[in-house]
């Protein structure tokens, strides 16, 4: 649990040190894919937690989730309808979730 961890902080702190500017175009994909990323890693340290966790569904549902949003994504920027939206409230739905028990474990 310690190394993502360690990740994580790593990987914040190289995104505030490096200023990088992404089209405005991406904006969509990028909040779906760090809604992606952010849902698979609450799901993997609840998982730890309850003792359960398998690095392979890990690594499949991580993919799997950001496909899919992509994707969602893709084709409702093809189709002009935000479709994105329904990806962001699924993710940011389990991610409440996840926190919620995580908070309960320490309780």
């Amino acid at each position: 649990m310690l190394l993502p961890l360690l990740g994580l902080v790593a990987g914040v702190l190289l995104g505030l040190a490096l200023r990088f500017n992404l089209p405005i175009e991406w904006a969509r994909y990028t909040a779906v894919g760090i809604l992606a990323a952010l849902d698979s890693l609450l799901g993997a340290g609840r998982a730890e937690l309850e003792g359960h966790f398998d690095t392979r569904i890990f690594l499949s549902g991580f993919y799997t989730n950001a496909l899919l949003a992509a994707g969602l994504t893709f084709l409702g920027d093809r189709l002009g309808i935000d479709l994105y939206l329904v990806a962001l409230f699924a993710f940011g739905w389990r991610i409440f979730q996840n926190v919620a028990v995580i908070r309960r474990h320490f309780l």
